[in-house]
C-alpha cells in the first residue's frame, strides 16, 4: 500500500510553499506530487516541476468534484507504474488539493474507485492563513471542511500577524478540529511525517458541484509585455473581488511573478520556470472588475 499525504488549505494559505519545503526535505526519497489547480491555468504544477520531475498536474476544477474525479482517479491509478518499479517502488504520494476543495469525500472516493486497494490515506494537513480565516470561515463552508478533515493544521504566516490574530486563528481551528495537531509556521516550514498513519475517522461528505457558486475563474494570457505598475494598480483596485491571483507576467524588464491573496500583493522577479499567465479566482457575485482587468491586460480565458 502506498501512503497518501493530502494537503489542503484555502487560496493563498501556503500549500505550494509547503510542498516546495517538503521537496527540499525529502529530495532523496521516491515521492510523487499530484497538484490540483481550480483554475485551468497550471501555475503550481509548473512551479513545482522546476524543483521536482515527479509532478502530476490536474488543473481545471476540484479533484473532489464529480466533473474531475474520474481524471483524478485515473492519474492516481497510473502513478505506481509510471513513476515506480519493482526495484524502486514509490514511497508516498503527496496531493495538493485546490484551495476551494472539500476533502471530506476523500475516503469515499478511494473506496468507490477501488484505489483503497493501492493507497492508504495517511495524514491530512490543512494550512490556514490568519489574514483570511476569521473573515471567510462563516461564508465559505469548504474552509471549515478542510480544517475538520485535518490531522495536522499549520497556522501559517505567523510573522505577519500579531499574537492576538494568531491566537484567534488557533481558537477557531481548535473549535472545529479539537483533536488536530496545531503547528505555528513561517512560510509553511514544518517537518510533517509523510508516512505517518492518519486518523481513521470515517470522514463523510458530498462531491462538489461542477461549478462552485462561490467562485469565478479566470485565466489571463499575455500576448505582449505588460506595464507592471499599471497591472499592480488594477489588481489592488480589484482586491475586494479577488480571493487569489498568481502567475508569471512578461514585462519589458523581464518576467515578474505575481502573488495576491488575503495577505496582500507580492510582485518579484521570476525564477519560477512557470508558463506566462495569471490564474485568478474571484468572488462569483462580483466578477465585473476582474473582467475589465483581463480585457485590459491580456487575452482573457474565462472558465
Amino acid at each position: 500500500m502506498i501512503p497518501i499525504c493530502l494537503v489542503t488549505g484555502f487560496l493563498g494559505s501556503g500549500k505550494t510553499t509547503f510542498l516546495r519545503h517538503i521537496i527540499d526535505l525529502h529530495g532523496d526519497e521516491k515521492i510523487v506530487y499530484l497538484v490540483n489547480e481550480f483554475s485551468s491555468l497550471d501555475v503550481d504544477g509548473d512551479i513545482l516541476r522546476s524543483d521536482e520531475d515527479d509532478v502530476v498536474a490536474v488543473p481545471g476544477g476540484s479533484i473532489f468534484c464529480r466533473c474531475l474525479v474520474t481524471e483524478f482517479a485515473g492519474r492516481l491509478r497510473e502513478i505506481p507504474r509510471r513513476f515506480g518499479s519493482d526495484d524502486e517502488p514509490i514511497q508516498s504520494v503527496v496531493i495538493e488539493a485546490s484551495g476551494v476543495a472539500n476533502p471530506m469525500v476523500v475516503e469515499q472516493m478511494l473506496a468507490e474507485t477501488g484505489l483503497n486497494e493501492i493507497y492508504d490515506l495517511g495524514r491530512i494537513v490543512s494550512i490556514v492563513d490568519p489574514g483570511s480565516l476569521s473573515k471567510l470561515i462563516h461564508t465559505l463552508p469548504n474552509i471549515r471542511s478542510q480544517i475538520e478533515a485535518a490531522d495536522v493544521v499549520l497556522v501559517n504566516k505567523i510573522d505577519l500577524f500579531d499574537e492576538q490574530q494568531v491566537a484567534e486563528t488557533e481558537r477557531i481551528v481548535r473549535e472545529i478540529a479539537p483533536e488536530a495537531e496545531i503547528v505555528r509556521t513561517i512560510r509553511s516550514r514544518a517537518n510533517v511525517n509523510l508516512l505517518a498513519e492518519g486518523s481513521k475517522r470515517g470522514r463523510e461528505g458530498d462531491y462538489a458541484l461542477c461549478a462552485d457558486p462561490n467562485f469565478a475563474r479566470f485565466a489571463l494570457h499575455f500576448s505582449a509585455p505588460v506595464e507592471i505598475d499599471a497591472l499592480q494598480s488594477a489588481l489592488e483596485d480589484a482586491a475586494d473581488c479577488i480571493y487569489r491571483a498568481k502567475g508569471v507576467v512578461p514585462t519589458h524588464d523581464g518576467d515578474r511573478y505575481v502573488d495576491m491573496s488575503a495577505t496582500g500583493l507580492l510582485i518579484q522577479e521570476s525564477d519560477r520556470g512557470a508558463a506566462r499567465g495569471i490564474a485568478i479566482i474571484a468572488r462569483a457575485e462580483e466578477p465585473e472588475k476582474v473582467k475589465r482587468l483581463v480585457e485590459r491586460f491580456g487575452r482573457p480565458d474565462e472558465s
